[in-house]
């Protein structure tokens, strides 16, 4: 034992005396700096992935050739000299040299090196974690660069992506943007990483590419802390051969999981399991899939593209073809049926059933299909079954926390019922979703921030869009609400004027509509009906109805003398209210149908029943302040508006819009939205 340790410290004395102890050390404090500098500049020079691990081979084969060259020679005063053996050595040399000034300033300035860096490297993940913990968890998923040589890999590089979004709102302490809220920042010309950050309200980006040949398949994707410093925190490259469904799942939840890991958040087996699971053990299906799914995406970023929706849903059920038990597919056929069939089939027995049976075939067959269940609740929305609604939007909720349509739902529930819980659920959707399909949901905003009493907080809302066409509107709409239809009518012919052509905004606006009431409020009956005639050759171009305002046409027609018109529309408005009555649809059910029948029985001077209705319709627990502004100045009323009950219904109206008013104002005081 002596002699292996005495043969031990020989060896170690001669290490020393050749200087090889020297030279690792300063080497290793080299190459620790020349790590630290790789890993550095890696991320913001855009280096490939294996740069890293290139260098640390590259190091290691300098560090074998400076341990055998410091071993067999020396540098002195004269010179590189090769090292003699011990045995040549005089007696008086036989003893370890002192090391030199040189040496020794080398190894401690080495030394501080290490020790600094390390310290630097300690402190910087210390902050690091400490922001991670301290930032929200709020994250945008960017579009991925397809690099496949040819641009039919787009969908699947767009499908990639998207799972892997899906997979990061099925996390509950993540906030996680929706698909349209990052499809404007598609391509290589896009802002910089901070700059999208702070326009979409994220801590976090995750940015990622990839092509495909064949069967092999190649990812990149990264996540970048955005706020503050730009930090790139994680990132990984794979090169896989696909052969079936899972192997994409794996990967797409390998990321998912990989984010959650470095993001400090914890993934319960629930949410593991919807991240893991197989959506279709076909690979043709799913191909099919990915292509219906970027065609219903592109309909709902070009509004309303309705070829897109066709190529959609060619798609879906072609996916279906090849696996008739695909609950994605079924969802998605039930978007579609819901978007072709919202209007048309309005008073038919069977309204939206081709949607609901869809998507509960979906859900028998993956009850973790929460697109499905936004389906339901929309389908038992327009149905006027508001408890089945909330039911399904809370499921949805409960399997995607960022499922930003499921809160729209439950906002679009509560919009002419209860201002402070829609304008809660609006802006909860809007912190997950941003695009063109948000355009319906802020009008519905404004108009709730106007009919509350807040018109100049909804002015300021509505400065997010930069459509002048939107903005006329706006203000014509705020001039309605409160009486001025001259100054209305002024702001919708100038909206009108732009671009009248646009059969989108005057869809979505009503322009035509609210035009023809203006006119009619000032008296204008002509003009009035000009605009009328448009709106309803509109709607027949479309194929759709407008339920409530049919006897606004008739009273138009009926005021420039044609009798014969006039009738005919106050009969279908009848029809429409008693359709909606029994029906129990969402109209009916808040009152507003009971007024407009009222209208006309007001208008034909059965006043029994006129009030009849208005008593029905005078249940409602809150109202507005364009009813307010409406029961004061509708044209139909004018028979009984001086009659002691129909002055008391007016009184009702304006003290439940006050009440409803100061319940709002509160609500906005605590958000800190008014000053």
């Amino acid at each position: 034992m002596a002699h292996k340790t005495n043969s031990f410290e020989r060896f170690w004395k001669e290490l020393k005396r050749r200087k090889v102890v020297h030279v690792i050390t300063v080497y290793a404090a080299i190459a620790f700096v020349i790590l630290e500098l790789v890993s550095m500049i890696t991320q913001p020079l855009k280096l490939p992935e294996w740069t890293e691990a290139f260098v640390i081979v590259l190091l290691c084969i300098g560090f074998v050739i400076a341990v055998f060259v410091s071993w067999v020679y020396d540098i002195t005063p004269v010179g590189v000299k090769k090292t003699k053996p011990v045995s040549e050595l005089k007696h008086s040399d036989h003893t370890t040299h002192a090391v030199s000034s040189g040496w020794k300033i080398a190894i401690y300035l080495s030394a501080f090196i290490i020790l600094a860096l390390v310290a630097f490297n300690l402190i910087s993940r210390r902050n690091l974690n400490a922001d991670i913990l301290r930032l929200e968890k709020s994250i945008a998923v960017l579009p991925f660069i397809n690099e496949s040589p040819v641009d039919s890999n787009k969908h699947f590089i767009n499908g990639v992506m998207e799972e892997i979004l899906n997979n990061l709102q099925s996390i509950k302490e993540f906030r996680v943007l929706s698909r349209t809220s990052t499809d404007q920042y598609k391509g290589l010309d896009r802002p910089t990483i901070p700059e999208i950050a702070k326009k979409l309200g994220v801590s976090y980006i995750v940015e990622g590419s990839g092509q495909k040949y064949g069967n092999t398949f190649t990812l990149r994707a990264q996540l970048i802390r955005a706020k503050g410093k730009e930090t790139h925190i994680w990132g990984k490259t794979y090169n896989e051969e696909i052969r079936e469904v899972r192997d994409y799942v794996r990967i797409q939840s390998e990321i998912a999981q990989s984010i959650a890991r470095e993001l400090k958040a914890a993934i319960t087996p629930e949410e593991r399991q919807i991240i893991d699971k197989i959506p279709t053990e076909n690979l043709t299906a799913y191909s099919y899939y990915q292509r219906g799914r970027e065609d219903h995406v592109n309909y709902w970023n070009n509004v309303n593209d309705k070829d897109a929706l066709m190529r959609a849903e060619d798609c879906y059920h072609k996916a279906l073809e090849s696996d008739s038990e695909y609950a994605k597919a079924y969802a998605g056929l039930a978007l579609v049926y819901f978007a072709k069939n919202l209007r048309r089939e309005y008073f038919t027995r069977n309204y939206l059933d081709s949607s609901r049976i869809l998507a509960e075939i979906a859900l028998k067959y993956d009850n973790k299909t929460p697109e499905a269940n936004v389906v339901l609740g929309d389908f038992y929305r327009e149905k006027g079954e508001i408890e089945k609604a909330l039911e399904e939007y809370n499921k949805a909720i409960r399997i995607n926390p960022s499922l930003w349509e499921a809160y729209r739902g439950k906002a679009y529930l509560k919009w002419q019922d209860d201002y402070v819980a829609f304008l809660e659920n609006s802006y909860k959707a809007l912190s997950l979703a941003q695009g063109t399909e948000l355009y319906s949901m802020w009008q519905r905003i404004f108009t709730v921030l106007v009919v509350a009493g807040f018109p100049d907080l909804a002015m300021d809302k509505l400065k997010l869009s930069t459509d002048s066409i939107m903005n006329f509107v706006a203000l014509g709409y705020i001039e309605d609400v409160m009486g001025n239809y001259t100054k209305s009518n002024e702001y919708y012919k100038k909206a009108y004027s732009i671009d009248s052509s646009r059969t989108f905004t005057l869809e979505t606006n009503n322009i035509l509509s609210a035009l023809g009431a203006s006119c009619m409020a000032t008296g204008n009956f002509k003009e009035s009906l000009k605009y009328f005639k448009k709106y309803v050759e509109l709607l027949k171009v479309r194929g759709e109805i407008d339920y409530n305002n049919m006897h606004r046409i008739g009273y138009s027609y009926y005021k420039n003398g044609n009798s014969k018109e006039a009738e005919y529309y106050f009969n279908l408005q009848m029809v429409y209210c008693n359709d909606l009555i029994n029906s129990n649809r969402p109209h009916a059910q808040k009152y507003y149908t009971y007024y407009d029948r009222a209208g006309i029985y007001a208008f034909r001077g059965e006043k029994e029943k006129a009030y009849a209705d208005l008593r029905v319709f005078n249940q409602r627990k809150m109202d507005g302040f364009w009813m307010v502004t409406l029961i004061k100045n509708d044209r139909l009323f004018d028979s009984i508006r001086n009659e002691p009950e129909f002055q008391q219904i007016v009184r009702d109206v304006e003290v439940k819009y006050q009440a409803e008013h100061e319940r709002v104002k509160k609500w906005l005081e605590e958000q800190g939205m008014l000053n």
